[in-house]
């Protein structure tokens, strides 16, 4: 690609379990300075941040040999994490093998649940941000086109998403597995972001007729709980009110836990003999992580617990994964010989133009 280098750092599900990636997480305001600071330095070209409760990845054009290093010691630097244990947990691909790592995670087959729809949306929402903040490039621009390609031609002609591949459907059917019938359980949102909605609409296809919702946002609470058919509580009110409920979904995207080990202690002692679930979803967890005496009859999972669940319905997804991955890296190294032709060949427009597109060529056939 001429001297332009196409590159992925970030860390992963893979190889950092939720306890690390919670601490990865970028807030706007630490992204901004990010950006900022790598402007400043005129390291990156073109920068595309995605960041997903199972990710958090920087895919950047540069010409700057050191720039991969420079942006992994401001990242860190940034959120005060330690750089030895960051270069133990990284991704860092370049290349063909960043292009192919960006077309599967698009496609749902790197994620936790292999064939989960929302990755799709977040890889194009992650692309938007990019071009709005003028930071995506005529490199950018054609990588990321054609992973959505990639993406929906795999979604389309594979069977990855057969079975329960969300996280709001696995939660719902581990809360089938502890209460059988949900139609009498009390359900307890807090949290009224997408995640939540949709769990919450998961839950309100099993036959839940008792949704509360509380919102850091009482204006989002509201919002939702009229769309939803209900109610709402103040979010002040959210420990107090514990023991009013059986499944207690977190979905927030607070900075820090929001329900404390002592406020779930307390509720227990008002409903020793029932059951109370938790399904934290939110990362940075939402939920106090128990002690090794924890009160008895409450069942916690976080997102980790769930992706362990969902491996039990996977081997069908994961064979056709297999096949379609394979795809996928054809497809990769030929869009990088193409870009590398396109870098090296004679320039009619200005240099910061993208190259001319070409008929492309045929297709191979998917497996199926």
């Amino acid at each position: 690609m001429n001297s332009e280098c196409f590159f992925v750092l970030g860390a992963t599900h893979h190889s950092a379990p939720i306890e690390v990636r919670e601490k990865l997480v970028l807030s706007a305001a630490a992204e901004a300075a990010i950006r900022s600071q790598l402007a400043a330095e005129a390291a990156v070209d073109e920068l595309a941040i995605l960041s997903t409760c199972n990710r958090v990845e920087f895919y950047g054009i540069t010409r700057d040999a050191g720039a991969a290093d420079r942006l992994e010691s401001t990242f860190c630097t940034h959120l005060g994490f330690d750089p030895l244990q960051f270069r133990s947990i990284r991704l860092r691909l370049e290349g063909a093998a960043a292009a192919q790592h960006l077309f599967e995670v698009a496609a749902g087959i790197d994620s936790q649940i292999i064939g989960e729809n929302e990755i799709f949306g977040q890889v194009k929402e992650a692309y938007a941000a990019a071009q709005a903040q003028g930071s995506a490039g005529p490199w950018l621009n054609r990588i990321f086109q054609k992973a959505f390609q990639a993406a929906k031609h795999v979604r389309t002609n594979s069977a990855i998403t057969a079975g329960q591949v969300s996280i709001a459907n696995v939660g719902v059917d581990l809360a089938q597995s502890v209460f059988g019938s949900l139609r009498s359980t009390r359900i307890f949102l807090i949290g009224a972001g997408e995640i939540g909605e949709k769990t919450a609409k998961a839950f309100q296809s099993r036959g839940v007729e008792s949704l509360t919702i509380a919102s850091r946002s009482p204006e989002r609470s509201l919002q939702l709980a009229t769309a939803l058919g209900a109610g709402t509580l103040p979010f002040e009110q959210r420990e107090l009110r514990l023991a009013d409920f059986d499944i207690v979904v977190c979905a927030t995207s607070a900075p820090r836990a929001v329900l404390t080990q002592t406020a779930i202690q307390t509720a227990m002692r008002k409903r020793p003999t029932r059951p109370l679930l938790f399904l934290d979803l939110a990362l940075p967890r939402d939920v106090e992580a128990p002690s090794a005496a924890g009160p008895g009859n409450v069942f916690l999972y976080n997102l980790d617990d769930l992706a362990k669940i969902a491996e039990e319905n996977r081997s069908a997804r994961a064979a056709e994964a297999a096949r379609s991955r394979s795809w996928l890296e054809e497809r990769a190294l030929r869009l990088w010989q193409d870009l590398g032709e396109r870098a090296t060949a004679p320039r009619r427009n200005s240099p910061d133009a993208a190259p001319p597109a070409r008929a492309a060529a045929p297709q191979p056939n998917h497996p199926s």
